[in-house]
């Protein structure tokens, strides 16, 4: 025993795994689930007991078994550890020596008691000490499930005497297979004091217990806590399956739940679980958020909350909700959005626009719900009709400009090119004309004399204080897009602005939209808009020039109430090909047209009006008959006159007369009917 001391290494420098196999050899059980600590406590105190014991162990001679057994074994074995096997019940210490190799299925005759010892074929039942250590943790237990055979903790049936302690019956074991019982094995007869041997398939059974516990003791050094395997579990009955049962009728609805759900927390069929819904009503803090809608697509849409471009405090708008409220491009909405920008919002759609919709919903606060829809209640708005199925009609009413005495350009073009409600007018000028003085007088007087209508001025790609100085002289709102920012601004407030004058005008409103200019709307457009392949004359895109005539187009005089008036300017002379080509393109459709001149405009004669290529179509239809034959009358006179003699007379009369109506009273009784520059030699009889 001394000299198997001193060639092994001491205890406390073998590892787990080592000391278990020594123990094993040893004939200790119950170590498979003991620390490292109590193990080498084990082994100490088996020597010490099996020191005392020795001479006796000595003189007892191993018994041979009489008859020869058939042992049958894997073809490879494990390396059995160079330790002695000792048995504590019949006190036989077999000596210690390298084992070889396992044979697999010979048959031979029972071999000697060291012999066997040596080729660690069978081992032999032993006992633990008496004052072995239990494996007991006062760890709480983690329900680990592990997926490996149990072992069988059956008690072992009675053996039948003459049969060397072996049951007379032995039920088929599952690992056996169909084929098991027609496999019979030769049993050892040994006396009855000889040690019991077990077969090949004992051995591996043994052997992979052991690998299971170690894998498990391993599992518990890993998470910190005991392993437990499916069969202890159920050994222990009660208490844990019922916790475990008890947690499952808790969890299970919510576990079903979640596989029903997707990230977002959404049902598969594209709706919000009303549970979260209403403990996030029940928790949230919403804020009042008002702004115009920006429809992007039929998925989503943004609430534009700073203006008519898109700014950081903007807000998304799902498609659900465009669809259960009846939202349109240019509705002033109000609504509530969430305080802290959860992106949990109503259901925003379903399909392939879904993945998009969450990264705008990352990017802006979504819409919670809809308040008012351009003052009303969304239900009421839903029942508004469409712009496009309105009937158009001539302008019948007309929009009168003049205001003061002094104020000669609105009175001019009350005379010359007047402006109804509907008009679709284009003031055509070439640079440095004053069409910009022309449009703040314009809708000055709009808003003096018209206040129930709507003005909107748009400026595109102006300079920054022609916008400054139009929002400060103007009694109006303002939209506008400098030409320091790209096309697509210009495009973009463009179009919400029109939308805007849309809604308005379904609503039965009387709307005016100034826009400075339609040449670079349409340069706007014709650069960013995708090329059709289709290009005219001056480089400009043919789908170009669609989007600005639409906008044009929109305005019209709507049966039974509302109008939208559009008067745009166009340049001309300016040396460009490209704005040419736009002006033609405009020039016939408009049904009001008011004509600057450069010559006056050099010569310092303002307003710069051309009053003879000045016309309004259907004038007859806005002015009273009697105060159209005068005018007639008067453009007669026009048309034998030069541009600037023209305006020199009108402007002359004009500053002698308080208004309109007393100007055209002194030419009637001053000018006989019939009278042209033919008949008049001179001016006197104008007098």
């Amino acid at each position: 025993m001394t000299e198997i001391s001193s060639a092994r290494p001491p205890l406390s420098t073998m590892r787990l795994a080592e000391l278990q196999q020594l123990a094993s050899t040893m004939g200790l059980k119950g170590t498979s689930r003991m620390r490292k600590s109590e193990l080498i406590a084990a082994i100490r105190e088996h020597q010490s007991g099996n020191s005392a014991a020795t001479p006796t162990a000595q003189q007892t001679e191993p018994i041979e078994p009489t008859t020869p057994i058939r042992s049958r074994g894997r073809a490879a074995r494990k390396t059995a550890a160079s330790a002695p096997e000792t048995s504590a019940d019949a006190g036989v210490t077999a000596s210690a020596a390298p084992a070889p190799a396992a044979q697999a299925d010979t048959e031979s005759p029972a071999p000697q008691a060291g012999e066997r010892a040596a080729r660690g074929r069978s081992r032999r039942r032993v006992t633990a000490a008496a004052g072995a250590p239990q494996d007991v943790s006062s760890t709480a237990e983690v329900p680990l499930v592990l997926g490996l055979p149990e072992r069988s903790q059956a008690p072992e049936p009675a053996a039948e005497p003459g049969r060397g302690g072996r049951p007379a019956h032995r039920e088929p074991q599952a690992h056996e297979g169909h084929d098991g019982p027609r496999r019979p094995r030769r049993r050892a007869q040994a006396p009855s004091g000889a040690p019991e041997r077990r077969n090949g398939n004992e051995d591996a059974a043994e052997d992979h217990a052991d690998a299971k516990a170690a894998l498990m003791r391993d599992l518990a050094d890993a998470t910190g806590n005991p392993a437990v395997e499916l069969g202890e579990r159920r050994r222990r009955g009660g208490n844990d399956w019922e916790a475990q049962a008890e947690e499952d009728n808790r969890g299970g609805r919510r576990r079903r739940g979640r596989k029903r759900r997707d990230r977002d927390g959404r049902d598969f069929d594209g709706n919000q679980d009303s549970r979260g819904q209403q403990q996030a009503r029940e928790e949230e803090v919403l804020l009042p958020v008002a702004g115009i809608l920006d429809m992007a697509d039929h998925q989503h849409a943004y609430l534009r909350t700073s203006g008519y471009l898109p700014g950081p405090k903007d807000v998304y708008v799902n498609a659900q909700q465009i669809k259960d409220n009846g939202l349109r491009a240019g509705d002033a909405i109000t609504g509530w959005v969430r305080e802290n920008g959860d992106a949990s919002g109503p259901n925003p759609g379903s399909g392939r626009g879904r993945r998009q919709n969450r990264t705008n919903r990352l990017k802006y606060k979504p819409l919670v719900s809809v308040e008012t829809v351009n003052g009303m209640d969304p239900e009421r708005a839903k029942r508004r009709p469409e712009f496009t199925k309105l009937t158009p009609l001539y302008p019948q009413e007309q929009l009168r400009l003049e205001t003061t005495p002094k104020a000669l350009t609105p009175r001019i073009i009350d005379l010359v090119a007047p402006i109804g409600k509907g008009q679709r007018g284009l003031i055509v000028s070439p640079p440095k004309a004053g069409k910009t003085i022309i449009l703040q007088q314009i809708a000055n007087a709009i808003s003096v004399n018209n206040p129930e209508a709507h003005l909107m001025v748009v400026l595109v790609d102006e300079r920054p204080e022609e916008v400054t100085d139009m929002q400060r002289t103007v009694k109006g709102e303002v939209i506008a897009s400098t030409f320091d920012r790209p096309a697509s601004d210009h495009t973009t407030v463009a179009e919400l602005a029109i939308e805007r004058a849309k809604r308005l005008v379904e609503l039965g409103q009387d709307v005016v939209v100034l826009l400075d200019s339609i040449t670079r709307l349409g340069r706007a457009y014709n650069l960013a808009a995708p090329a059709s392949g289709r290009i005219l004359s001056g480089g400009v895109d043919a789908s170009a020039l669609y989007p600005p005539k639409r906008f044009f187009g929109a305005a019209r005089n709507i049966e039974n109430g509302g109008s939208l008036t559009i008067l745009a300017t166009a340049l001309v002379e300016t040396g460009s090909k490209m704005d040419e080509v736009i002006f033609e393109e405009f020039k016939g459709t408009g049904n009001m047209e008011l004509r600057l001149s450069r010559q006056l405009a050099e010569r310092r004669v303002f307003p710069a009006v051309d009053v003879a290529a000045s016309s309004t179509r259907r004038e007859e239809l806005l002015i009273d008959p009697a105060q159209l034959k005068i005018m007639w009358r008067l453009r007669r006179l026009f048309s034998g006159l030069e541009q600037q003699q023209a305006l020199e007379l009108v402007l002359g009369k004009l500053k002698e007369t308080q208004s309109n109506a007393e100007f055209l009273m002194v030419i009637s009784k001053t000018t006989p009917q019939g009278t042209s520059l033919a008949d008049a030699d001179d001016d006197s009889k104008l007098v």
